[in-house]
């Protein structure tokens, strides 16, 4: 088979590692691993591709595919290639959701507490040598994680792990999700996305673990974040353009809210954007999901799928192209 390894970004984190590449021609001999660096070389090795190792295919990639049958995303979002021409192909698509669960959940308790312990304001006045005690006396009160009501919306495998750390901390914790199941480990209640509304106001801290589908693109908006308690946290991990982030701004300049934010609607977020002075606002670059073994575990991921792929077996981690996710 020729598998097509297509894993490039202008940000080298997201660039499969030579070693990885050499790893998988070791493993699979009789397979022939093609590595492209940009979308012109996607175009040209794809027609003759029977699976592909790829971050992201256009429209035009797969109308140039005559052969392929499987694509693996090392990521566990795949959105970008969730377009009508891939939707209808009989083309399979797996992702490696699960390998960043765990950093992303205790990204988003870390980032939680920083907001909650209002600790922004203690690095600004550390760069300024000052010491601030009796400004954050009279600040809104220090609130724990302990006692708090945290919403998660979307229970897949980053939204379960949270569960479970937020509520080792004390929290109760509510999970909306669209799929009706066992309870997770750590949640008090599931609920269907049609009562978002009425747990909103209610909820200390939000989490926007969820996919990026037609149904969930802004899925927080005016009238959402307009629900949320005066000092409430929202905390977004999952993709931006999940929350309006024009309504988000102009929220935290009343500083009525606090936000602690992964994910942006166009990334790298433009230097124009309000929310990079938003008061109220914590931001860190895409990177809740980095841990020192990543590529080794997609690649592991990716590795155990080939296997299944050769013999025909069904393959894990299988995206309903339909759904989204």
């Amino acid at each position: 088979m020729k598998v097509l390894v297509a894993l490039y970004s202008q940000f080298d984190v997201w660039c499969i590692p030579d070693a990885q590449v050499a790893a998988l021609r070791a493993e699979f001999p009789a397979h022939t691993f093609v590595r492209v660096n940009d979308d012109e070389q996607t175009l040209a090795q794809i027609a003759d591709a029977d699976a592909a190792f790829a971050a992201r295919l256009k429209p035009e990639h797969v109308a140039a595919a005559r052969k392929l049958r499987w694509v693996h995303s090392a990521a566990a979002g795949v959105g970008n290639m969730l377009f009508s021409a891939m939707i209808e192909s009989p083309i399979q698509i797996t992702n490696s959701r699960g390998i960043a669960s765990t950093p992303i959940a205790e990204h988003v308790i870390a980032v939680a507490l920083a907001q909650l312990r209002d600790l922004p304001l203690a690095w600004q006045r550390q760069r300024e040598g000052v010491w601030a005690q009796n400004e954050f006396h009279h600040r809104p009160p220090l609130r724990t994680l302990n006692g708090a009501r945290v919403l998660i919306v979307g229970l897949g495998s980053i939204g379960e792990r949270t569960a479970a750390l937020a509520a080792a901390f004390g929290a109760h914790v509510v999970g909306i999700r669209r799929k009706m199941g066992p309870t997770p480990a750590g949640v008090e209640a599931v609920l269907p996305p049609e009562r978002l509304h009425e747990v909103l106001p209610g909820a200390d801290v939000v989490v926007i673990a969820a996919p990026h589908t037609r149904q969930t693109w802004q899925m927080i908006g005016e009238r959402e974040l307009a629900l949320m308690r005066d000092g409430a946290v929202l905390v977004n991990v999952s993709r931006g353009q999940l929350v309006d982030e024009g309504a988000l701004a102009r929220q935290l300049e009343r500083g009525r809210i606090r936000a602690a934010l992964d994910v942006f609607d166009h990334e790298p977020l433009a230097s124009a954007s309000p929310l990079w002075q938003s008061p109220g606002a914590l931001l860190t670059p895409h990177v809740a999901g980095f841990f020192g073994d990543y590529w080794p575990a997609a690649v592991a991921t990716f590795a155990g799928n080939l296997r299944r792929f050769e013999k025909g077996e069904p393959l894990v981690n299988l995206v309903d192209k339909r759904a989204g996710y």
